[in-house]
């Protein structure tokens, strides 16, 4: 007797997305792109594997994510890849490979690959959406960007979400600071977390990113950057300042907010829901990179972007219990055929092809069997095809809602179905 065979899993870290929840996904990309589309992005599609250089240059090999977190393999070419960690570095790269006009502005769906430790929220392979603007540095352009993610959350009814922003400068007044800030922390190194008590000299600004409790009691007393920047960058973040308030999206300033990647310039935001707790309030955030393009090979060209994941922003979803859909997935019809000539078939075409969602009963199954599964569909009406029908050339048509068949049920032509089934509808 043979051994039975082990069902397959999705691999650790990973998950499945069926429907029903897959509509809210869909709703997510489509609220998402139309947003995107109202504020002049177009999409950018990049492949999901780059060359371990590109984030290497982008992210900094001293990052966690690149020291612990990337996926990174050979391929039968003995050409060293990675897949793809975040979003950013891949849509920068296919800038400088393709030189299109600026300010070039592009939004992205995509999956994203990191080897951590999996809880709620937090996957080896979760999903992105994000956008990037390319070829100027009007701190407008940070507005615009902040204003699209901040009216994205409202599109999807979060209202519990608050926006953190701070500024990281540029190389002359950061650079001061790094001094400042190594002095400080040497002097303070033995009351650092165990990770960073024998690293910190790596790359002090790294410290002020841990989210343990030890770091953030050193750092809180600690020298801070917004007030090592040099005069264009404070000038810089001010006009930011000014654009949010203007345009009504409050904001709070956090000093120890500078992102996990090296490229980040200037000005640089998160979005928290305070639904959510924890390390795992983040829902979203981005910023400044005035540097990446050139570290790509590209010329000096300056850049703003955001990215938010979708699993962290259907948990706040589900913590603030928002209800309402994203996105209308159900059936409008359900046609039942107990006929012996498949006539269903062409009834089903020709409403799909009116517009209307419609489903249908397979392998010739009892009209009882048929009505269960009409009615677990959750369609409106459903459309039933049985030898009476067939002999008078007509329909019956009864509302699945109501629990009076008697009064909502109706029996019309086949050429009247498409103008009936509409009124019903509608009414």
């Amino acid at each position: 007797m043979s051994e039975s065979v082990v069902p397959f899993q999705s691999p650790v870290g990973t998950h499945d997305v069926l429907g029903p929840e897959s509509a809210l996904w869909e709703g997510l990309l489509a609220t998402f792109a139309q947003r995107a589309y109202r504020y002049g992005f177009s999409l950018a599609i990049n492949p999901l594997f780059e060359d371990v250089g590109v984030f290497l240059r982008g992210i900094g090999e001293q990052s966690d994510v690149f020291t612990k977190e990337m996926y990174i393999f050979e391929d039968r070419g003995e050409r060293r890849y990675a897949l793809r960690p975040e979003g950013t570095a891949s849509v920068v790269r296919a800038f400088v490979q393709h030189q299109p006009t600026t300010p070039w502005k592009a939004w992205y769906a995509t999956p994203a690959f990191r080897y951590e430790r999996p809880q709620a929220g937090r996957y080896r392979q979760h999903h992105q959406l994000g956008v990037e603007v390319l070829g100027t540095d009007d701190p407008a352009v940070d507005v615009e960007v902040i204003a699209l993610a901040n009216g994205f959350f409202a599109d999807i009814g979060l209202r519990r979400v608050r926006l953190l922003v701070n500024s990281m400068g540029h190389d002359a007044c950061r650079g001061a600071y790094v001094t400042r800030l190594s002095e400080y922390l040497a002097a303070h190194a033995d009351q650092l977390c165990d990770e960073h008590r024998e690293i910190w000299r790596q790359n002090p600004l790294r410290v002020l990113d841990c989210k343990r409790d030890p770091c953030i009691e050193v750092t809180a007393n600690g020298p801070l950057l917004i007030d090592h920047l040099c005069q264009d960058c404070r000038t810089h973040f001010d006009l930011v300042l000014a654009g949010l308030g203007s345009l009504g999206i409050a904001s709070t300033l956090d000093p120890r907010l500078v992102r996990g990647f090296d490229y980040y310039t200037r000005t640089t935001f998160e979005f928290v829901a305070d639904a959510l707790e924890g390390a795992q309030k983040a829902i979203g955030g981005g910023g400044r990179y005035d540097r990446l393009v050139e570290e790509l090979g590209g010329k000096p060209t300056s850049g703003i972007g955001f990215g938010c994941g979708v699993e962290r922003i259907l948990l706040a979803r589900t913590a603030e219990g928002v209800k309402s859909e994203l996105l209308n997935r159900t059936l409008d019809l359900f046609v039942i055929d107990t006929s012996d000539h498949d006539v269903a078939t062409v009834l089903v075409e020709r409403l799909r092809a009116a517009g209307f969602a419609t489903d249908r009963a397979y392998d010739q199954r009892s009209m009882k069997a048929q009505m269960k599964v009409a009615d677990k569909s959750g369609a409106r009406l459903a459309l039933l095809l049985g030898p009476e029908e067939i002999e008078t050339g007509e329909v019956t048509i009864r509302d699945l809602r109501s629990g009076d068949f008697a009064q909502t049920q109706l029996r019309v032509a086949q050429s009247d179905v498409v103008s009936t089934v509409t009124h019903l509808l509608t009414k």
